[in-house]
């Protein structure tokens, strides 16, 4: 039984990366622009093995302490994403105990900016990567800096946090994680004003956007 939930998990890989080149290729883009972080919260190490050794690297956790249980149990060249709600007193606890955390999604105050780079700063490891969220469709429930703000979170990662890689914007969108058009076209429009303050240029200011049925409409 568990042969056959693995072999699914691989199959449904190819299949979203099939759909990636279809979308990619309508919008007149390259596949090599794009990332897919294939979203691991809740699924078993074997799943994710099977994932991975169908050629896959990038995975994304929701929560500390289930990132913190499966990182060790899985190759050290997977590059992990840690996407969800990140309270500031556990950023050290993730980064302490992820050596190859790859990126922070959900940087949302400064306060969360300055632990995490507090916390970068007491380990010997490179800087780490970091995207601001916005809250993209106004609901008072979602985690995300208002888009009026993202300039300056963004300016404060970019110019006060040495030990963080300011490196774009995540939205998730509404509460059932969808989006619409309006939420990517403010995504993007954030990181035009963002690039322009902060004199960067776009291509080096990723989106993190789009879930299974909606990143077509990312792209």
């Amino acid at each position: 039984m568990a042969h056959s939930l693995e072999s699914a998990a691989a199959n449904a890989l190819r299949l979203v990366l099939e759909r990636i080149e279809v979308a990619v290729h309508q919008a007149g883009r390259s596949s090599s622009q794009v990332r897919l972080v294939a979203v691991s919260k809740t699924k078993s190490v074997s799943v994710i093995k099977e994932v991975y050794d169908a050629g896959h690297r990038h995975f994304g956790e929701n929560y500390v302490q289930e990132l913190i249980d499966k990182a060790p149990q899985l190759s050290n060249d997977i590059q992990w994403h840690f996407i969800g709600h990140l309270q500031s007193n556990k950023a050290k606890n993730l980064v302490a105990n992820v050596p190859n955390l790859y990126m922070v999604e959900s940087v949302d105050s400064t306060k969360i900016a300055n632990s995490l780079d507090r916390a970068v700063s007491g380990l010997e490891r490179k800087s780490l990567k970091v995207l601001v969220q916005v809250n993209t469709s106004g609901e008072k429930s979602k985690s995300g800096v208002e888009p009026s703000e993202c300039i300056e979170l963004a300016r404060h990662v970019y110019t006060q946090c040495p030990n963080l890689q300011f490196s774009g914007l995540m939205t998730i969108g509404m509460l059932d994680y969808t989006c619409t058009p309006e939420n990517f076209k403010m995504l993007a429009n954030c990181r035009e004003e963002i690039c322009t303050a902060l004199g960067i240029r776009e291509e080096g200011c990723e989106l993190s956007m789009g879930m299974s049925n909606d990143f077509e409409l990312a792209l």
